[in-house]
């Protein structure tokens, strides 16, 4: 029994916790079951696991400029950070039910390949970190609201309810998805499907589908707008030169410790550059999904075919970036301007300080711009990023403050994702149904 259990959970560990592994091993097995050649099956494997590899880095790349925009515009609003006491915090909670969250998503991806296998849902989701994550946080949830479970009951509760989601969120999803990438190869696999979903439905009722985003005529000495790469730099310079130039003429303890942070460098010249690094990190996870999406679906035929007939891959959000590359930057800006705005509302009203992970909003944010640009163009993009910002900003505050506060509300702020704020009510609901 020990030994099946260390198997287990050795799998669990390297190939299910590793998402690059997890990639290489699907694209492996679809490239074998197509008997290609050894050339291609190692071409192709190692593709797929370098292009996820590069998405990662390009996702390191953007964190670095993101820590020094979160404090900027913080001190700009006079807005400290919030704080918590007395709770587990994620280390203590891996080390405790590490294993549970490890064996939930083997058991969990176990069941949506029998789902796509068995039933009309054909999508097999392959988006292994936000596996990890979002188990992670309901096992939080379910912890604190059954605080007695025992092991096999929350292992068995768990993966049924990641199995599910795995199965049916690319489902839900999938009529707005063949709006955005016009066939129907791939899925969305992402905690960005709640907001996705709800842009694409603003979009469609507030939104002008006649103005798309992609469509926007611009003079000719403006032609450089067309460049996506142009258009990040742009709205993020601004940004970081706005926050910069506040902060260099305030005088508060916050303002003189990030003007310290840049060294011997100008805080202003140094913002401008991080806004540039934002850009590149940015360039670099396109770069990324083009090579990792260029080796998962051919490859992914084999299990379509073979293995799960009619089965499409549900996959990371920036796969749909390059449908609507404007759209991205208008979601993005419509997410950011909404998160300021549910930053005053809720710090005045409920005295909560909402922390607006920009890497959330981007991606999020930029997410739900492509579905609100895929049914009202251009305003349901900016319609869509605002949606995304409501949904975190007070998806947040209930997260923090009313399902993890004794467990893992620190992991809340930085990896709680807006599908897990919509869905943690419910498996605070049933948990405390089953084990309470």
């Amino acid at each position: 029994m020990n030994t099946i259990t260390d198997v287990v959970m050795w799998i669990a560990t390297n190939i299910f916790g590793q998402p690059a592994i997890l990639i290489g091993t699907i694209v492996l097995i679809g490239l074998l079951v197509q008997k290609k050649t050894t050339s291609q099956v190692l071409s192709g494997t190692f593709k797929a696991i370098i292009g996820f590899l590069i998405i990662t880095a390009g996702a390191d790349i953007i964190s670095g400029p993101l820590t020094v925009f979160e404090p900027l515009w913080a001190e700009v609003f006079n807005l400290g950070t919030e704080s918590i006491s007395d709770y587990m915090g994620q280390e203590a909670f891996t080390g405790e039910y590490g294993s549970i969250v490890a064996l939930v998503m083997s058991l969990g991806f176990l069941l949506n390949v029998l789902l796509a296998r068995f039933t009309p849902f054909k999508y097999i989701y392959l988006t292994g970190h936000m596996m990890f994550w979002t188990t992670t946080i309901f096992a939080g949830i379910a912890v604190q609201s059954a605080p007695d479970v025992g092991f096999w009951q929350l292992v068995i509760f768990l993966s049924i309810i990641m199995g599910l989601y795995w199965t049916l969120q690319p489902a839900i999803v999938q009529p707005f998805m063949r709006k955005v990438t016009g066939n129907d190869e791939i899925a969305l696999g992402h905690t960005s499907a709640s907001v996705s979903l709800l842009a694409a439905l603003m979009g469609k009722w507030f939104g002008n589908k006649d103005n798309d985003s992609e469509k926007i005529k611009v003079p000719n000495g403006l032609e450089f707008l067309r460049d996506s790469n142009v258009i990040t730099a742009l709205t993020m310079g601004l940004l970081f030169l706005t926050g910069a130039i506040v902060v260099t003429l305030r005088n508060t303890p916050g303002a003189e410790e990030l003007v310290a942070s840049s060294g011997d460098q100008n805080f202003i010249v140094y913002s401008i550059i991080q806004s540039f690094m934002f850009t590149a990190g940015i360039a670099v996870v396109l770069v990324g999904v083009r090579m990792f999406i260029g080796e998962m679906v051919p490859a992914f035929k084999g299990i379509a075919t073979k293995i799960v007939p009619g089965a499409k891959p549900a996959l990371d959000s920036p796969i749909v970036f390059p449908y609507a590359p404007n759209a991205v930057i208008l979601g993005f800006v419509g997410a950011f301007a909404g998160a300021l705005i549910w930053l005053f509302i809720l710090g005045n009203t409920v005295a909560y300080v909402f922390v607006p992970t920009m890497i959330v909003l981007f991606f999020h944010g930029a997410t739900a711009g492509v579905f609100g640009n895929s049914t009202g163009g251009a305003r349901g993009a900016v319609i869509g990023g605002f949606t995304t910002a409501t949904v975190v900003a007070w998806g947040q505050y209930v997260m923090v403050r009313m399902l993890l506060s004794d467990t893992i509300p620190d992991t809340a702020m930085w990896a709680a994702d807006s599908d897990m704020f919509i869905l943690g009510p419910i498996i605070k609901l049933l948990a405390e149904l089953l084990f309470v």
